[in-house]
């Protein structure tokens, strides 16, 4: 996989770490299927800048990664996904996403937004994030 294909996101505002937030990601894009073992990772310093972070949250977050055995070093490469790790069944991901989700749709609701209307508002993110 080219390291431009997996695409990262973060949220200042989110009251999630934006380490924690890119640790998430590297986790979910394992989960999903995306990012197979021996992928490389963007170098601390592209993912940075892509993001508008600063390089030592990139580390960080790579460090703590590596620490868990989710990446590691590879010598000329950067950091590269380890050898596979269970996905767990479709249910276990729902169960992962749901504390993501759940705010959105709570304020959704605080909103007065319909559940029709907020699952609008999903449906569109999921058209904008799609990248297959």
């Amino acid at each position: 996989m080219q390291r431009d294909s997996l695409q990262f996101q973060v949220s200042p505002t989110s009251g999630i770490p934006i380490y924690r937030q890119i640790m998430d990601q590297v986790r979910a894009l394992i989960a999903g299927g995306k990012a197979q073992p021996g992928d490389v990772l963007p170098s601390v310093r592209q993912m940075a800048a892509d993001l508008g972070v600063n390089m030592m949250t990139v580390s960080k977050a790579y460090a703590k990664l590596e620490a868990e055995q989710v990446v590691e070093r590879a010598r000329g490469k950067g950091m590269v996904i380890a050898a596979a790790l269970p996905s767990g069944s479709i249910g276990q991901r729902q169960e992962e996403i749901r504390p993501h989700l759940e705010p959105g749709v709570v304020r959704g609701r605080q909103l007065g937004l319909s559940d029709g209307q907020i699952l609008d508002v999903v449906k569109e993110l999921l058209r904008d994030t799609n990248h297959e």
